[in-house]
């Protein structure tokens, strides 16, 4: 006999592995729900999140529909369980330790965004779901706050290594009222690396044969590092100004 467990890289791939059991072991009700966490996953990838009812999820982890409801006393439960997971999947930014180790801000930006988009694109099922979950959100106002609160914390994640692109773009020349607008700087330039890296993953659910990375990546530096550049240039006019007398 054998229980699953659920086991994830540094690289946020989740992988389920199985653990034997003794004899008359029972496996822990934790591994127990994990087990149905998976079935759920595979009931929602091959036949979408509308399809996940106990019964199905029941069938396809092999256990009885009693077993299910008492880890998720209803199909919501379930559902929202497995949104748990898509989010973790596709909206939480792990920074690897060589990108850690970088110093130069828009190298680390760069760095990050490459694997970020490696990391989703890899499993396009995932964002896939992430898709689904979006689309039922119109219908739902709890999964719509869901969605959109981990949004945020994305952007918001991406924004901190941001910053540090913006304030090494802008230099000791740039006025004390452009420092101001330097943090909305950081947060646009977060948006913009965001869209790129689920438009990467958007591509890979698309067109999963044809598509590449290398090329998704190329073009998105391209128009990063024009947004990057923004503040350097806004900065460079405004100290010109400054010398020649101009208010700000």
């Amino acid at each position: 006999m054998a229980a699953w467990t659920a086991c994830t890289d540094d690289r946020g791939t989740t992988s389920w592995i199985t653990r034997v059991l003794m004899p008359g072991q029972k496996a822990p009700e934790e591994h127990r729900r994990r087990d149905i966490l998976s079935a759920a996953y595979d009931v929602a990838v091959r036949h979408g999140v509308e399809a996940l009812t106990v019964r199905a999820v029941a069938a396809r982890a092999n256990v009885s529909h009693g077993t299910v409801l008492f880890h998720f006393n209803r199909r919501d439960k379930l559902v929202a369980a497995l949104l748990d997971n898509v989010l973790e999947a596709t909206t939480v930014l792990r920074i690897p330790a060589e990108v850690e180790r970088l110093t130069r801000p828009a190298t680390r930006l760069r760095t990050l965004l490459r694997a970020e988009m490696e990391r989703l694109s890899g499993d396009p099922r995932q964002f896939r779901l992430f898709l689904e979950y979006w689309a039922l959100g119109v219908r739902h106002a709890v999964i719509r706050r869901r969605v959109s609160a981990a949004l945020d914390n994305y952007r918001a994640a991406f924004r901190a290594v941001a910053e540090g692109v913006v304030n090494d773009a802008s230099g000791s020349a740039l006025s004390v009222a452009a420092r101001r607008g330097a943090s909305s700087d950081a947060e646009g330039l977060a948006a913009v690396a965001v869209s790129f890296v689920h438009g990467c993953a958007l591509q890979a659910v698309i067109d999963p044969k044809t598509f590449s990375v290398e090329r998704h990546f190329e073009m998105a530096v391209r128009m990063l590092d024009g947004v990057a550049e923004a503040p350097r240039v806004r900065g460079r006019g405004r100290a010109k100004r400054s010398a020649n007398g101009s208010r700000y």
